[in-house]
């Protein structure tokens, strides 16, 4: 009798987030992708930084890696390139993501890193008090700006368009059925995709709540005229209405850095035989020593 696979085979602790925090929707999103897709557990590993968001490790039954500040796609494209055979996703939140790690970010679209990467932008520092953050919205009032922000906003969408990603979509934590298909859609891609999500932090931010975001949304998926393997359609998408559209943004045929690196052995680290040259190890011990 066939095994009939729910959310929960890839549920671990009991998520501990702010009431109404957006960032469980993506918990569960995250883990219908990977039910559809029938992964397995022990060859699925999850990526996290620091925030609140980081904490999405230790509720996701995978392996999981919780690291530095704005270090979550090195580690993500270390894992992937020494195993390629494993499922790499990497999660974080805009602070993570956009700011200190905004480079690492750039480097891994040029290259095509076949791993998924998941942000959960709120347009705050929840796990610091609220403070703004790379897409704090210009005159947001927080802790930090309590005369309003005065940065331009970070606008993810076009940069990673502008640095050639190959699969880009944007959702929001309100429509979990539509998240859950775009997450899956960037596991299955072979290329690097970015997920951007409006995640609500109903603690720091009382502006931009689900109601808010509803009135506010364009759903590109429910668009007949809209294609999103066409790059000035989307590049038109972007520049108008990146603040304010879902959907599947972008995709093109990926360029998978494990495809295109010369020599790079199809055989994981983990199942190599890594074993000394014997003759090389004796000449070097019956070399004398010469001051």
């Amino acid at each position: 009798m066939a095994t009939v696979l729910t959310f929960k085979a890839f549920a671990r602790e009991k998520a501990t987030w702010c009431p109404g925090c957006g960032d469980f929707a993506v918990l569960r999103a995250m883990q219908e992708a990977c039910v559809r897709l029938r992964l397995a557990s022990h060859r699925t590993v999850l990526v996290s930084g620091i925030g609140c968001s980081g904490k999405i490790t230790s509720y996701f039954s995978s392996y999981g890696l919780h690291v530095h500040h704005g270090r979550t796609l090195p580690i993500a494209t270390g894992v992937k390139l020494a195993n390629r055979d494993l499922t790499v996703i990497a999660a974080g939140g805009d602070g993570d993501g956009y700011g200190i790690g905004l480079n690492h970010l750039i480097h891994a679209i040029r290259r095509d890193v076949d791993l998924t990467y998941i942000v959960m932008d709120n347009g705050v520092y929840g796990n610091t008090k609220g403070q703004t953050s790379p897409t704090t919205g210009t005159g947001t009032i927080t802790p930090s700006s309590p005369a309003g922000a005065v940065d331009e906003p970070v606008h993810p969408l076009r940069l990673a368009l502008a640095a050639g990603i190959t699969y880009l979509a944007q959702g929001v934590s309100s429509d979990v059925p539509q998240l859950a298909r775009l997450v899956e859609a960037g596991i299955r891609h072979r290329g690097f995709a970015l997920i951007n999500v409006f995640s609500p932090c109903p603690t720091y931010d009382r502006l931009r709540t689900y109601q808010w975001w509803r009135a506010r949304l364009i759903n590109l998926d429910a668009d007949p005229a809209y294609r999103p393997e066409s790059r000035a359609q989307a590049t038109e998408a972007v520049m108008t209405q990146d603040g304010s559209i879902v959907g599947l943004v972008y995709r093109e045929e990926g360029r998978p850095l494990d495809v295109r690196l010369p020599g790079f052995s199809p055989t994981p680290l983990a199942d190599e035989e890594i074993t000394p040259r014997l003759d090389a190890v004796r000449r070097l011990l019956d070399e004398e020593y010469l001051p």
